[in-house]
């Protein structure tokens, strides 16, 4: 099976894609990004300090990726539904108004992230399921 052909599940990575709803409230999405996509972004930058944020509603400073490298948390939304993150699915932060999103570490005690923000109005490459 040739790997590179389009549409098969290797050409994707599984993502999960934090956004803004109606009266500054926040939800999320499942899909996918493709691979080998170029991402219009400057900079990133890594952080692996956990008490900052954590279990503190806030919105995303930036739109931005964040790449999960080591530890699993459970985020939840503005309705109460929640969605984990760890390693292999990246988060597309998107939210960045309003009441926000929290997260928690839920297996160990660390969370190693890079954060890719993406330049004002580039597309993010995220496909809804």
């Amino acid at each position: 099976m040739n790997t590179d052909q389009a549409g098969t599940p290797n050409n994707y990575l599984k993502a999960i894609r934090l956004i803004n709803i109606g009266e500054d409230r926040c939800a999320f999405e499942i899909g996918k990004i493709p691979i080998r996509q170029h991402i219009n972004a400057h900079y990133f930058f890594a952080q692996t300090d956990v008490s900052t944020l954590e279990n503190i509603p806030h919105p995303a400073p930036r739109r931005q990726y964040v790449i999960t490298l080591k530890g699993k948390l459970r985020f939840t939304v503005s309705n109460g539904e929640t969605f984990i993150i760890e390693p292999g699915i990246i988060l597309i932060a998107n939210d960045t108004r309003g009441e926000g999103h929290t997260w928690e570490v839920v297996d160990g005690n660390e969370w190693e992230r890079i954060y890719i923000p993406l330049e004002d109005g580039s597309d993010d490459y995220f496909i809804a399921d």
